[in-house]
């Protein structure tokens, strides 16, 4: 039992903490009141945790890790969101393949409403200047941009309702920056290059689905087809995630505003992508992938880089045919493509 219990007064700065632990090599730090009651406990697991993920979204005050959950936009989520927020939720996301609807609205409006600043909206999902305007009247903190764009979405195909990715980013962007509102580009996002292009284009940040969906801590079990290790991978638009739940909660169905409906219309498919390890050493590569392209076009921080697209220093140019193959492997006989170590 440790009798020589070393402490730090209220008010210690996080890096005047960790400095007293490294030196007194003890394995947890209490921080005391003027009376000595205990106020919180500084961990060397903390310590350890920061060198080891350095990149981890914490509040800027406590350094507790942030905190999202999806909801829809019925009834029955403003109960559960009044749980979530109860249990320390820092940002709400509004899960609608459309975000523009009287329902979204509504749910904004009532969050800020009852809520305030304690929690974040991000809404969305929309695709035009018109839509973004919609909802960031209504309150919104934050915009997902993209519809009918992800990999499993057939929305554009089979609805005809959509708009290009790079459009629907540049121009929602470029509008919701001038109300101070940060945008997602959600939907789209194949590779590194994908991830420079989106927040050239305006993007604050990406939404990876298919990126992500064959690594380890991905949903789903892996299985092997012609020798190569898969994990099934489906979208919320697919009849077979429709039929998972079918009942009037279904958040699936909730999504695309279609519980009532006897037919259901498919707007995504179910599919198979190839196992791509750890989240751990995939997310590092995407990092250091995106540093390097940041690094080629001379940007030396990404808060520069939309004023360098705007004065344009940073450029995008239309490839012909002929540029896209040479761009690319060629004039090999075989070849093979590993992307990270």
């Amino acid at each position: 039992m440790t009798t020589k219990v070393v402490t730090a007064e209220h008010g210690v700065t996080l890096q005047e903490a960790n400095r007293i632990l490294r030196e007194s090599k003890k394995g947890k730090l209490p921080i005391v009141d003027s009376e000595g009651n205990l106020v919180s406990l500084v961990a060397r697991s903390d310590l350890l945790k920061n060198r080891d993920y350095p990149w981890a979204s914490k509040h800027p005050q406590t350094k507790q890790l942030l905190v999202g959950a999806a909801i829809g936009t019925r009834l029955a989520d403003r109960e559960r969101l009044a749980k979530l927020v109860d249990a320390g939720l820092d940002l709400v996301v509004i899960d609608s393949s459309q975000g523009n609807s009287s329902f979204q609205i509504d749910i904004i409006k009532h969050i800020k409403s009852t809520y305030g600043d304690r929690v974040d909206v991000l809404a969305g999902n929309v695709v035009t200047r018109d839509q973004a305007a919609n909802l960031i009247a209504a309150g919104a903190d934050g915009l997902r941009i993209g519809m009918g764009s992800g990999s499993i979405c057939i929305t554009q195909e089979v609805m005809a309702v959509g708009r290009p990715q790079g459009t629907g980013v540049f121009q929602v962007s470029q509008f919701a920056r001038k109300f101070g509102v940060p945008t997602v580009a959600d939907g789209g996002i194949g590779n590194i290059g994908h991830i420079a292009k989106a927040l050239s284009l305006g993007a604050s940040c990406v939404m990876m689905g298919g990126l992500l969906a064959g690594t380890t801590e991905s949903p789903g079990e892996y299985f092997f087809l012609d020798g190569k290790r898969l994990k099934k991978y489906r979208g919320m638009g697919s009849l077979d995630a429709m039929e998972k739940n079918d009942s009037d909660n279904s958040g699936s169905q909730a999504r695309y505003f279609s519980e009532s409906d006897t037919v259901k219309v498919a707007q995504g498919v179910t599919g198979a992508v190839v196992d791509k390890g750890s989240i751990k050493q995939f997310v590092p590569y995407l990092i250091t992938g995106l540093q390097h392209s940041l690094q080629d076009m001379g940007v030396p921080h990404l808060s520069q880089l939309w004023e360098m697209v705007d004065d344009g220093r940073v450029r995008f140019e239309r490839r012909s045919a002929a540029a896209q193959i040479e761009g690319g492997v060629h004039g090999l006989f075989s070849f093979e493509k590993r992307l990270y170590k």
